[in-house]
């Protein structure tokens, strides 16, 4: 695999990882919100699969971090701290 595919690999995986960080910060702002408790009950559900969802894009992405580098990208720990992961 080309340096270039797999930088662009992280790229992406980083751009999935900010827009489900945003996804789950909406979510988490409706959660209770609601006096239907299967619309509460529905927003919790897509709250925690957004969660879920997180974590494994951040497994796939530490998977394609290089093993020789031994310190994460600076814009990759801006992401994360960003996302607080």
């Amino acid at each position: 695999m080309s340096d270039d595919y797999a930088r662009g690999r992280r790229d992406g995986l980083r751009l999935a990882l900010a827009l489900l960080g945003a996804e789950e910060a909406k979510w988490a702002a409706l959660l209770g919100e609601s006096r239907s408790w299967r619309t509460n009950a529905t927003r919790q559900v897509r709250h925690k699969a957004l969660q879920v969802a997180q974590k494994r894009v951040q497994t796939a992405l530490n998977r394609l971090t290089p093993k020789d580098q031994t310190e994460i990208d600076s814009e990759l720990a801006s992401a994360l701290d960003e996302l607080g992961l």
